[in-house]
């Protein structure tokens, strides 16, 4: 009798641990987990959406986890290996392929072509494609090109924008002159520092050597690269960037302009969702100027996206996640809490003044669009050429050992 009354304690133990374990198991499958990249100004955006998701969805637990931009980077990779949320934002291009190629993403061919995104996406559809497959979901894009204080470019008698190189740099000797620091740069963010190096390389060598070399297919002591470095080192020679600019990083630049101590910078669209309104009336944007009239024109135009993990728990309502962010409402309501264009060319036209500017510049482009620095080549050698381009601003006379030993980190990486 008392064996038989331990047996039933046992069975009601384990039915209860069944039982809860059933709870368990239905409770996380209704779980889905998300982890996003934002910045201060960026979250209230992300977050307005996903309460819109849930409001149509009210069957699907969201939890959203938010992380810093440069930590996020970081961490992507472990999280992807290991056990990773449902949803993950990130990057198209080389950096998306990376983790496709390694079978790390789940295939969203099938959700491209039952959601129309063939059509809707299609200006990113390649940038969202590795091996004729594709694995994001497009979100907003932005444009580059130079912010700048139109009350600055008074005071120091310029009357229009630079459109080529010579007035560029006849430009920043009247803002100098004028006791402005011509250019702001966060190049602690070394992110920043390669924004410049992609354009000035596509406009001395243009687009197709660009993608060679963010393929591994050029060496670094090739003489076009040389330029490159040389023209940048003219900027940093004649100090028309601001003192110190290795102790600033992108959230701790924006008072420079804010105050007007420092008259332009090269970035993304997306800074303007962070100026105050003020400071947004006095900026202008315009296009990275021509430095050789015979190279077409390209642009920097990189796309942010969200992916699912190869691993994730619960694919269903992910996919639903991506089909509710991926329509054009949403999609445009994202760009526009950004300072991005829409990737979804149903989506209203942006109509902010320099984002309609930046949309301007890459529709009328020819030359072609890359989707970034860090985002068009492989993780190390962008994470080593970024950290040369630092050694460089901190010591221009350094270009030949600086390429030198990219050349070495190349044949390394690439084998070639």
């Amino acid at each position: 009798m008392k064996l038989n009354a331990r047996a039933l304690a046992i069975a009601c133990l384990t039915g209860a641990a069944f039982a809860a374990a059933t709870v368990a198991t239905v409770a996380d499958a209704g779980t889905l987990t998300v982890n996003v990249s934002a910045r201060g100004n960026q979250r209230a955006t992300w977050q307005e959406a996903f309460d819109q998701f849930r409001k149509a969805n009210p069957d699907i637990e969201l939890k959203v986890t938010y992380v810093g931009e440069e930590a996020y980077k970081v961490q992507i990779s472990g999280w992807l290996a290991t056990d990773p949320p449902d949803v993950l934002s990130w990057h198209n291009g080389e950096r998306m392929a990376y983790f496709a190629k390694r079978g790390l993403l789940e295939d969203l061919s099938g959700d491209w072509q039952k959601n129309g995104w063939n059509n809707t996406y299609a200006s990113v559809k390649q940038s969202s494609s590795y091996a004729g497959k594709q694995y994001s979901l497009p979100l907003g894009y932005d444009a580059y090109g130079f912010f700048y204080r139109k009350d600055l470019f008074q005071k120091a008698g310029i009357s229009g924008e630079p459109a080529s190189w010579p007035q560029f740099l006849e430009d920043c000797r009247k803002l100098k002159a004028a006791g402005v620091a011509p250019i702001a740069v966060a190049a602690r963010d070394s992110w920043t520092l390669a924004a410049w190096f992609d354009y000035l390389d596509l406009r001395i060598n243009g687009y197709a050597f660009h993608q060679q070399l963010m393929a591994g297919d050029v060496a670094y002591t090739d003489p076009r690269v040389k330029r490159v470095y040389e023209a940048w080192k003219t900027l940093i020679d004649n100090k028309y960037f601001i003192d110190n600019a290795l102790s600033y990083d992108v959230d701790s630049i924006g008072p420079l302009l804010v105050n007007g101590q420092a008259a332009m910078m090269l970035m993304g669209t997306f800074f303007s969702a962070g100026l105050p309104a003020a400071t947004r009336n006095e900026m202008g944007f315009f296009r990275f100027p021509v430095i050789d009239a015979s190279v077409p024109v390209a642009e920097d135009g990189p796309v942010n996206v969200l992916i699912v993990p190869a691993k994730a728990k619960d694919k269903a309502d992910a996919r639903r996640l991506l089909a509710f962010m991926g329509t054009p409402q949403i999609n445009g309501e994202l760009a526009k809490g950004w300072g991005q264009l829409p990737s979804n060319n149903k989506a209203p036209e942006p109509q902010d003044p320099i984002s309609k500017v930046g949309f301007q510049t890459l529709s009328s482009t020819t030359g072609g669009i890359a989707q970034f620095y860090d985002r068009d080549m492989t993780k190390e050698m962008a994470d080593e050429g970024m950290k040369a381009m630092q050694q460089f601003f901190s010591d221009p006379t350094q270009i030949d050992s600086i390429l030198q030993r990219l050349e070495a980190t190349r044949k390394r990486i690439y084998k070639k």
